[in-house]
């Protein structure tokens, strides 16, 4: 009876470690999400798995190009996953071309699936604060993205992390690139 006892209290002492263990791994560390609709095509498609890392800006900030998860302002639950175009400090604009402009020089970049037909808010040049980011979704007329007043600006204290590893479909397993 004793040794039965021993059993369970030892199963029960590693179950609770365990389950404590992976509390603390998707609190600080990583999270798994899943890519919604088409905003990031070609770059993560509609269904995708991810992991974010939720650790690496604890001691950096967010790079440009990254692809950062932040939470949807308006709706419970609902993460948006995009790519960090504007950093804090600098002004944002895109033209009537689809031209991005930061602090008045053209952004070299390959990311955009497409032309921007609707340069939304960054119209008019944005001047981001010191804790500010613009982002942009690769399938850029396909996109809620910073242009729109719903997603505007996202503050630094919104990033949940980076996207990190695709998990899912596995054809397409493997880490992302960010730069």
């Amino acid at each position: 009876m004793k040794r039965i006892l021993r059993e369970i209290i030892s199963t029960s002492l590693y179950l609770l470690l365990v389950l404590c263990l992976s509390y603390l791994f998707i609190t600080f560390v990583g999270q798994r999400t899943e890519v919604q609709g088409s905003s990031m095509e070609a770059t993560l498609s509609n269904a995708d798995q991810l992991i974010v890392d939720k650790i690496s800006y604890r001691f950096h900030d967010p790079k440009r190009f990254d692809i950062i998860v932040f939470p949807f302002r308006y709706e419970e639950k609902t993460y948006f996953i995009k790519r960090v175009i504007g950093l804090p400090g600098e002004t944002v604009q895109i033209d009537e071309t689809g031209t991005i402009f930061i602090n008045g020089e053209v952004l070299e970049e390959s990311y955009g699936r497409e032309i921007i037909r609707n340069p939304g808010l960054a119209a008019e040049p944005i001047t981001l604060g010191e804790d500010e980011y613009f982002v942009l979704g690769d399938n850029r007329n396909n996109s809620r993205d910073s242009r729109d007043p719903a997603v505007d600006k996202i503050k630094r204290s919104e990033i949940v992390g980076r996207a990190f590893i695709r998990i899912y479909p596995f054809s397409k397993f493997g880490i992302l690139k960010h730069q």
